[in-house]
């Protein structure tokens, strides 16, 4: 029996969870296709790999035919709160990562959308914590796009 192979989009690839995600899957025999959404070049030459430079992701509008071949998205795109107010972290959390994906679940319903969130979450959006609150707004607001399946990972801690 021959396995199922998937095309994947990854965002994020030349960050530290990004980078990561991008060495296996490339490395996956599950994975037939890479395509790397990214303002910049990851800078890696692989026969699954294909990129497209996007520079500005709050205007992700061309991207619907190339988007609709790909079976899953894992959304690495990410930043730290540290020194941010909470209007410019949302901005940067919520409405980039909302904007994007609501372009991939117009165009591509039957995609599966994967997000790196964080382990301390706040799904109810009324906590004290900051990025906890606008990460929770972010993940409930991902599940209500359509995607045919919705993940958030929440690691506990990332270290450089």
């Amino acid at each position: 029996m021959e396995k199922v192979k998937i095309k994947i989009i990854i965002t994020g690839a030349t960050g530290m969870v990004g980078e990561g995600v991008l060495h296996e899957a490339l490395k996956s025999p599950f994975i037939e296709e890479v395509l790397v959404i990214g303002r910049k070049p990851t800078g890696y030459a692989h026969p699954k790999l294909k990129e497209f430079q996007l520079l500005d992701f709050y205007k992700p509008e061309g991207l619907n035919d190339l988007i609709r071949e790909y079976d899953a998205c894992l959304f690495c795109l990410g930043v730290s709160s540290i020194g941010m107010k909470e209007e410019e972290f949302t901005l940067k959390t919520h409405t980039l990562t909302i904007g994007f994906a609501t372009v991939l679940a117009k165009s591509n319903p039957n995609m599966t959308f994967s997000y790196i969130s964080g382990s301390a979450t706040d799904s109810t959006e009324k906590g004290a914590v900051m990025w906890a609150r606008v990460k929770g707004k972010t993940e409930n607001d991902l599940a209500k796009l359509g995607f045919k399946n919705t993940f958030a990972f929440r690691p506990g801690y990332l270290q450089p």
